[in-house]
């Protein structure tokens, strides 16, 4: 290959972008309106507009990404992970194009990404499995039918696709029939596909996983563990490698139970197998993501592979660089940084992000998509950046992540810092009584009492006026930020106004907690309402949330259903 399209954004862009300079080969970023001037943007090679705002129309539309492809002479495409990493018609597509895919085939995807197949060779070649469906659900009837035979919880899961989106759980009968309608709404918006599937939930599990690599002569090899158990919305905040405090049995059923699911079905490329460890021993397949993992780079730091580089190798034909699985070379532990507020729930907050000092020195590493002047889109995943800090022990690690974590600022966006420095703090993590972390510990066992962060400033308008002009006698399309043309309207002698008071609070105004989409409302317009109701429910960067009643009373209805809001925007009153 040489030059590498790379259908993707933020942070994992300019990681494949780096990748691709080592390895040798041009990269081709591409971009939504809003990501203009986004660094990965800037950093390629080349950058081509995707024309639009939303991921329909742009990260996920693969006969824009190939025409750009085309029109740029790439002859290989990357994934990176979200969007249509996981399409196994989109490598498809790039194979027909006469493109190399970074990728397993579409094959594997196909079969691995079909949550149901993935059990059936889990079964097939002895993986341990909890209870589950053998197909979709039908209804919400047959999912209840479930419960009430296996007992509760339950896990709904989205049958295609992964990264916590169309995943719920149940704890209690009466919440069945709402959970598993939300999963497949959740399903649809993200993989446009609504099927669920059921199964046996573990209670206060920890999420271990195995990194696979393999090449196209038949080999594969397991990296070794990761541990991803601090999790919110079953999207994972921090993981480490490699996974700690399993038994050398355990850790040795994980690698080759990840080794033999990949094998059969002849992976290719890097992959995750992931597996729930319960607390009293049980593991159980959870299932195979069919891609690089966000969480790659702490496997990197413990291995001296490079990851990205090692699918380039793979995709252009060559043999692995590594062909047993290597012993641990420390140990690391990375950390999202998400624009979101912890202290309101974990709510994102898009905007302008005005100050971005990320830390240094031994054992730390930052992979960032954004500076300072970078902008978090509303309509995209709110990670920001990641680091990551390597030890030479987990107590070092710790020790280092504390400083590091001390030494990180950011400004103008709310993020997840204060989190991650209390859980660094945090006994059941660093483990002095035993390792108590799990999947639901901190909707559970985490006392959320962190401070609220400042409203986040107002996202700037992204979007782009365009028009044809002509350069050196040849037609081409401009696009230029709105801004910027409001910026030019206004300069010939605006005058500022007078500062205004700030309006009171209106007590019965019900207002948008994120900016994002209102997905539906729960109650019909003058319905009477009581304190604490879940009135309609918004979706942001992929997410659910409900909006609940402030006070009770009778409602009246600001705002459509599908209609964007900003954060703060009044779309009912209660009076």
């Amino acid at each position: 290959m040489k030059k590498v399209l790379i259908a993707n954004r933020g942070e994992i862009a300019v990681r494949i972008i780096r990748a691709c300079r080592d390895y040798g080969v041009q990269s081709v970023a591409v971009y939504a309106n809003a990501d203009i001037d986004a660094l990965h943007a800037r950093m390629a090679d080349e950058a081509y507009g995707l024309d639009g705002d939303r991921p329909a129309d742009t990260y996920l539309h693969i006969e824009k990404l190939l025409a750009i492809a085309k029109q740029s002479g790439a002859d290989a495409v990357h994934p990176g992970y979200g969007f249509l990493s996981e399409s196994a018609a989109f490598a498809q597509a790039v194979i027909d194009a006469g493109l190399a895919w970074i990728g397993p085939s579409p094959q594997a995807i196909a079969r691995l990404g079909d949550k149901l197949e993935a059990r059936k060779i889990a079964l097939k070649v002895g993986a341990p499995l909890v209870q589950g469906t053998s197909e979709p659900a039908k209804d919400a009837a047959e999912v209840l039918q479930f419960a009430e035979q296996h007992g509760l919880p339950i896990i709904i899961k989205a049958a295609f696709g992964g990264g916590g989106r169309g995943m719920k759980i149940a704890w209690r009968m009466d919440e069945v029939a709402e959970l598993y309608a939300s999963a497949v709404r959740e399903a649809l918006a993200a993989f446009g596909r609504g099927e669920c599937f059921v199964e046996q939930f573990l209670d206060k599990p920890r999420h271990i996983e195995a990194q696979v690599i393999g090449d196209k002569h038949g080999e594969v090899v397991v990296l070794g563990t990761r541990d991803c158990s601090l999790q919110r919305r079953n999207q994972k905040l921090v993981e480490e490698a490699p996974a700690p405090y399993l038994s050398d049995a355990q850790r040795q059923r994980i690698h080759q139970a990840a080794h033999d699911i990949c094998a059969e079905v002849g992976y290719e490329g890097a992959g995750t197998v992931e597996f729930l460890l319960s607390g009293n021993g049980t593991i159980s397949f959870l299932e195979v993501n069919t891609r690089l993992q966000v969480e790659h780079p702490v496997t990197e730091q413990t291995t001296g592979l490079d990851l990205v580089v090692e699918q380039l190798r793979v995709a252009d034909g060559l043999p692995l660089s590594i062909h047993a699985t290597p012993a641990p070379l420390g140990h690391a532990i990375e950390f999202r940084i998400n624009a979101e507020d912890v202290g309101r729930g974990f709510l994102p907050t898009p905007g302008p992000v005005t100050r971005f000092d990320a830390p240094s020195g031994p054992g730390v590493r930052v992979d960032s998509g954004v500076r300072a002047g970078s902008t978090v889109p509303g309509t995209f995943d709110s990670l920001m950046a990641k680091l990551i800090v390597t030890g030479s022990t987990r107590e070092q690690a710790v020790a280092r992540a504390r400083r590091a974590l001390a030494e990180f600022e950011i400004e103008g966006v709310a993020s997840v810092l204060p989190f991650h420095r209390a859980v660094m703090q945090h006994a059941d993590f660093v483990g002095a009584d035993g390792f108590k972390v799990h999947t639901r510990w901190i909707e559970t066992a985490f006392a959320n009492d962190l401070a609220a962060a400042m409203r986040a400033e107002p996202q700037p308008d992204s979007s782009l006026v365009r028009c044809a002009v002509e350069i050196d006698g040849r037609r081409v399309q401009l696009g230029l930020p709105a801004l910027l043309l409001q910026g030019l309207a206004g300069a010939g002698g605006a005058v500022s106004a007078t500062p205004q008071a700030p309006a009171p609070a209106d007590e019965a105004a019900v207002t948008a907690p994120i900016s994002g989409n209102l997905h539906a409302w729960k109650v019909q317009d003058g319905d009477v309402v009581q304190a604490g109701d879940v009135i309609a429910v918004m979706e942001a960067m992929k997410m659910e949330m409900q909006v609940t009643a402030q006070r009770a009373g009778r409602i009246a209805l600001q705002a459509e259903a599908g209609s964007y809001q900003a954060a703060g925007a009044c779309i009912a009153r209660i009076v």
